[in-house]
């Protein structure tokens, strides 16, 4: 079996401890259920919500990546454009934000589970007893 990496394993929503099980239940292309996460990794059972306050956490980072979004969006349009009127503005913002909610959400809660959950990852957890 070879070892994905740990860019690979962030991209596809891996769990961090053996970077194979699916941390959500559901594709990131629906809008049904964005905020589930499985309790354990289908794989390796590790638990992937480790303290109340991961959605919390997750939270904080998934503003900033709608912070980013929008001041990108500004910029590009400010600059592209040559200052469009305000309405241009918030319709661009307000569509991109509808449109990335998943991506955002989803990996919000995965750098906060590789960056700030206690799990590592173990090429070797299905050989312990």
């Amino acid at each position: 079996m070879s070892q994905k990496s740990l860019g690979a394993a962030m991209l596809q929503g891996n769990c961090p401890r053996c970077r194979e099980g699916n941390i959500f239940p559901t594709s990131m292309l629906s809008y049904r259920k964005l905020s589930d996460v499985h309790q354990q990794c289908p794989n390796c059972k590790a638990v992937l919500t480790p303290e109340p306050d991961f959605f919390y956490g997750a939270m904080y980072i998934s503003y900033a990546f709608s912070v980013a979004l929008v001041v990108n969006v500004l910029i590009i349009l400010n600059y592209f454009f040559d200052d469009p009127d305000l309405w241009v503005y918030a319709v661009t913002v307000l569509v991109s934000n509808i449109i990335l909610l998943p991506a955002m959400q989803r990996y919000s809660k995965v750098l906060y589970l590789y960056g700030v959950g206690k799990l590592s990852f173990d090429p070797h957890w299905n050989q312990k007893g």
